[in-house]
């Protein structure tokens, strides 16, 4: 005795596992550089979070002194520089008026990280620049 299968038994036909493979595969080409930039930019925060410690130094010395100028490494409560690389952070320098520039290391494409201090009625307010904004990190 033989037995037949319904349509609806068959299960599916080659050409429909192959759609399907295909939407899976387009899926995953716009999922994975989506999740690479989103790591990235995660370890980049550690970098942006490194300069916390100077910013306030920075913001303090201007609140104390009324004069960026003033605002240097080692000097009114600003920390010196970072020269030797710590975790995703290659190095960290306060120049002339409270500027901080924070580099990553590579794992971060050595993007920077700089921050310009600008002083107005004894408020600072803080102008973000760098490469890190090309790569769209900061």
């Amino acid at each position: 005795m033989k037995t037949t299968l319904k349509k609806a038994q068959q299960g599916f036909t080659l050409i429909e596992l192959m759609i399907v493979v295909a939407i899976i595969g387009i899926l995953a080409s716009v999922a994975l550089p989506a999740y690479q930039n989103y790591t990235k930019k995660a370890k980049f925060t550690e970098v942006i979070l490194a300069t916390s410690p100077y910013k306030i130094g920075v913001e303090l010395c201007a609140q104390t002194t009324n004069d960026l100028t003033l605002c240097l490494k080692k000097t009114n409560g600003i920390p010196d520089d970072i020269t030797t690389p710590a975790g995703l952070v290659d190095s960290i320098t306060t120049t002339g008026s409270g500027v901080i520039t924070a580099k990553g290391t590579a794992a971060v494409d050595s993007l920077t990280y700089v921050m310009t201090p600008s002083l107005l009625a004894g408020k600072v307010t803080w102008a973000i620049t760098g490469t890190c904004q090309a790569a769209a990190l900061c």
